[in-house]
């Protein structure tokens, strides 16, 4: 999603309106938490993040795994921007880094008023969310697969 953000990010127009804060992050620090209301965008600027979620096993035991990494120019928080929502992962810094935080409110509002923009960068959302669903799809099949064989009902199919 990079090329349409960074022309948006460099855009007087979209510099003017205060849409955006860079951040800077180290190892282990949260970026957002799973659950907590988000209304904004992050394109990584450097460094590298991981996506967690978060699991309870039967005995109460909270575990995170890692869902997959973000690097320079990833963007996170796409289910945040144009609502008001819940976080559906946490991220959290791997390394040292940047990033953009975007204000959804402000990035709808110069969508709209730039809409050859706004095609661009909803398709890049739209392939970038298409991918990660597909990554998604792919490790479901891959634990359901590994159920199977841990409860050896593989051989009963």
């Amino acid at each position: 999603m990079n090329n349409t953000i960074i022309e948006i990010l460099d855009d007087p127009l979209f510099l003017e309106t205060g849409a955006w804060v860079r951040h800077s992050f180290q190892a282990n620090d949260v970026i957002v938490r799973e659950g907590e209301e988000g209304l904004s965008l992050f394109f990584v600027e450097s460094g590298v993040l991981r996506v967690v979620g978060s699991i309870e096993t039967d005995n109460h035991r909270h575990i995170q795994p890692g869902i997959w990494e973000l690097k320079e120019g990833d963007t996170f928080g796409e289910t945040c921007i144009f609502q008001k929502d819940k976080r559906t992962a946490s991220v959290i810094g791997v390394s040292s880094g940047t990033i953009i935080e975007i204000n959804g409110e402000k990035l709808s509002q110069y969508l709209n008023k730039n809409p050859e923009k706004g095609y661009l960068f909803l398709k890049e959302v739209f392939v970038t969310l298409i991918e990660r669903l597909k990554k998604a799809n792919h490790r479901v099949e891959e634990l359901f697969a590994w159920g199977l064989k841990v409860h050896d009902i593989d051989k009963e199919l």
